[in-house]
């Protein structure tokens, strides 16, 4: 089989594809969760080293790098240099070349699954752009939008290929060089939402405020979310009914609680299953992931996050960010301000603190990858344009998990370099998963 008989053949049996088509696909039974498969005896570091100029650092060896475990100086087991930049001469560029088949079904395309074979073979570079389409606001994706229509032509040049997908599955251009295509799939990208706090809802309770609540036992954070209760159900007295409203508010807590983690299961198992295909693919291999952001707080959702980083690096996958909230306010609008100054206070740091974790985590994708994370500015063409293109070296360095406790905590990690004015972009933790007990 020749190389574009090779990468057909590959594409043919499916690659951009949500979490939902991937259980079916790894299990053969509808619904099943796919599991990410990783590495689990080593932790990889990916470091991407720039000069003060911006420029990127290539000559680096191993005893110029230093990796702090929570704060204690860690050997390294393992380390390369990965040459992530386009190899060999582009191709004649072809607009309705290379297709692949829509994998999730009729979704926009024609679903035919037929395949238009290009004499420019195999692409050098694939950039998939993954909407964010389970957490971005109605009113965050109109520029969105705009902002990405004007780059996708700029991407599918020479033997390029593209893709433009949603967290949910909804849309999926399939992988092509076909311009008019990827428009017409991110003109079909729309915000669900299934798992975002309506703001007309009262009481409000988001994620953040739930593991206050139940996993923390903060005090404050009940009495608050009790309060609201009150507020919202003039018709129960304060004084005699205040016990039922607080058992109503832990209530409220736990459900939201619940609900924040399916989004962090079906958000991150989404992601390391658009890892995992792309980890087949040839050529330079970037994911940009398009999104508000999302709150990984409990261990099971930050075991997900180490995960799906693992994945990557091992895939030598890059995934970069854009914060599709733009240059964004923190503080509450009116349709979210409370009679009660205590209540909008909380409301408002609670608000505060969830937007910031949000962000750290697409920070911490693009960190952990050496990606880029695009954030705090409306400018998102420019965005878009910045985070298409991977760093030409990136260093991986390889820890052993060897005489690590199996904890289940949360690793700091701290990559320095001895060479003077350089900045670092390197991994910034990783979960170490309890053992698991074993059964009498």
């Amino acid at each position: 089989m020749n190389r574009v008989g090779w990468f057909l053949a590959l594409w043919g049996v499916g690659v951009v594809c949500a979490g939902w088509c991937a259980g079916q696909e790894a299990s053969g039974a509808p619904g099943a969760t796919p599991t990410v498969q990783v590495n689990v005896n080593r932790v990889l570091v990916p470091v991407v080293v720039r000069d003060a100029q911006g420029h990127l650092v290539g000559d680096l060896k191993q005893a110029d790098f230093q990796v702090l475990d929570d704060g204690k100086p860690r050997s390294l087991s393992g380390f390369s240099v990965e040459r992530r930049a386009v190899v060999g001469g582009k191709a004649a560029s072809d607009p309705d070349g290379v297709d692949t088949p829509n994998l999730v079904g009729d979704s926009g395309g024609n679903g035919t699954g037929q395949i238009a074979v290009a004499p420019s073979g195999l692409p050098d570079r694939i950039t998939v752009f993954l909407f964010d389409d389970l957490h971005i606001a109605a009113e965050d994706l109109s520029p969105v939008k705009k902002a990405a229509s004007g780059v996708l032509a700029e991407v599918v040049t020479g033997s390029d290929m593209a893709a433009v997908v949603t967290l949910s599955g909804a849309v999926n251009s399939g992988l092509t060089r076909n311009r008019e295509k990827l428009q017409a799939a991110l003109e079909n990208v729309q915000a669900r939402g299934p798992y975002r706090t309506d703001k007309a809802e009262c009481p409000r309770i988001g994620y953040y405020q739930a593991d206050l609540i139940v996993n923390k036992n903060d005090a404050t954070a009940l009495d608050d979310l009790t309060r609201q209760v009150l507020n919202c159900n003039p018709g129960i007295d304060p004084k005699r009914d205040f016990e039922i409203a607080q058992r109503q508010a832990d209530s409220m807590a736990r459900q939201a609680l619940n609900m924040g983690r399916q989004d962090l299961q079906t958000t991150y198992t989404n992601l390391g299953e658009f890892v995992r295909r792309m980890a087949k693919l040839p050529g330079q291999r970037t994911l940009v992931v398009v999104s508000p952001g999302f709150v990984p707080l409990e261990a099971d959702s930050l075991m997900q996050e180490s995960q799906v980083i693992d994945l990557a690096a091992q895939s030598n996958v890059t995934i970069s960010a854009i914060d599709a909230r733009g240059l964004y306010t923190t503080e509450l609008d009116a349709s979210q301000h409370s009679p009660n100054l205590s209540t909008q206070q909380l409301q408002g740091d609670y608000r505060r603190t969830g937007m910031m974790i949000a962000g750290n985590a697409m920070g911490a994708l693009a960190d952990g990858t050496g990606g880029t994370f695009f954030e705090n500015s409306n400018d998102l063409a420019a965005g878009f344009r910045r985070v298409a293109d991977a760093p030409d070296v990136v260093y991986l360095l390889e820890l052993s998990l060897d005489g690590v406790k199996a904890d289940g905590a949360y690793h700091k990690l701290k990559v320095k370099v001895d060479r003077e004015g350089v900045s670092v972009q390197a991994r910034r933790g990783y979960f170490m998963a309890k053992e698991a007990k074993k059964k009498e």
